[in-house]
């Protein structure tokens, strides 16, 4: 009986540690540093609620692009999406590093209708049935062209964001070489390269947005496994008038690194702001 209890304390425990840390978007590569003739990796593409460990959804390859270490565009090989992951290969046949990502870009909009208004108003002055009533309408990844054929025309209190995110990983073939920034974004600017890491070490980097600084941005880090321990152990810093941060990393180990951030500067008039995420799944060595 007391084993139970202590059982059930924990599992309470892990659960509510781990409230805050759902659906983690991420991409797992099956090495980060190969060498050889056209060598090979494999990567994991999922949406899970502990890291590295594939339990809520997988990741669409839609938007999954590799870029070679000569600026040339690849698409993911033998792709295939499961219940829980989706998985591709990348042929690494120049040497340098690849960059893999999945990019999403699209708007999001909300809106109230005459009806939703009017049962809101109803609730307020206690003349309501009770209970939830008409909703307004809502788009997710939608297009601009979706906004003019979508939302009603007679749309009330209409809410548009821009929202651009960005999910990747690097790998390189021998030598690790520069790691060019696209100027669109939230995107991570090695200062340490990304395939160059170890434990007890520390590493550099910068945040950019649209290849400016950001500056001010919360960042946190994440070492993987999380479905074996009792707590996140979180790293969190937070990057300077530059942009720049740095980290010593504990020990080695995969790591799950995010960043976000809203501003105004929107490429679609419509939308009035601009939510822009990061993610990066970074190897640290041991020594």
């Amino acid at each position: 009986m007391k084993r139970s209890l202590v059982l059930a304390t924990a599992i309470a425990s892990l659960l509510a540690s781990f409230g805050a840390a759902a659906h983690k978007q991420w991409l797992l590569p099956s090495a980060t540093v190969v060498a050889g003739n056209e060598p090979f990796v494999t990567v994991d593409a999922a949406v899970s609620n502990q890291l590295y460990y594939p339990d809520h959804v997988p990741m669409r390859l839609d938007n999954v692009t590799i870029t070679a270490p000569d600026g040339s565009v690849l698409k993911p090989q033998n792709g295939s999406t499961g219940k829980y992951r989706s998985v591709f290969d990348v042929a690494l046949a120049q040497q340098g590093t690849y960059r893999i990502a999945n990019v999403n870009a699209g708007l999001s909009a909300r809106w109230d209708t005459a009806e939703s208004l009017a049962a809101a108003a109803a609730a307020t002055q206690g003349q309501g049935p009770g209970g939830p009533g008409p909703r307004g309408g809502f788009l997710r990844n939608a297009t601009p062209e979706d906004l003019a054929t979508k939302v009603p025309k007679d749309a009330k209190n209409l809410q548009v964001t821009e929202g651009v995110s960005r999910v990747e990983t690097f790998v390189s073939n021998g030598s690790p070489s520069e790691v060019k920034l696209t100027g669109k974004g939230l995107e991570l600017l090695p200062v340490t390269h990304p395939n160059d890491l170890f434990a007890g070490e520390e590493a550099k980097f910068k945040l950019m947005v649209d290849g400016k600084p950001a500056a001010g941005l919360e960042v946190e880090i994440v070492r993987g496994a999380t479905r074996y321990r009792n707590a996140q152990e979180e790293i969190s810093v937070k990057t300077g008038a530059d942009g720049s941060f740095a980290v010593t990393w504990p020990e080695a180990g995969m790591y799950w690194l995010e960043a976000s951030i809203e501003d105004a500067k929107t490429s679609v008039p419509q939308a009035k702001r601009r939510r822009l995420g990061y993610v990066a799944t970074l190897e640290v060595l041991p020594q």
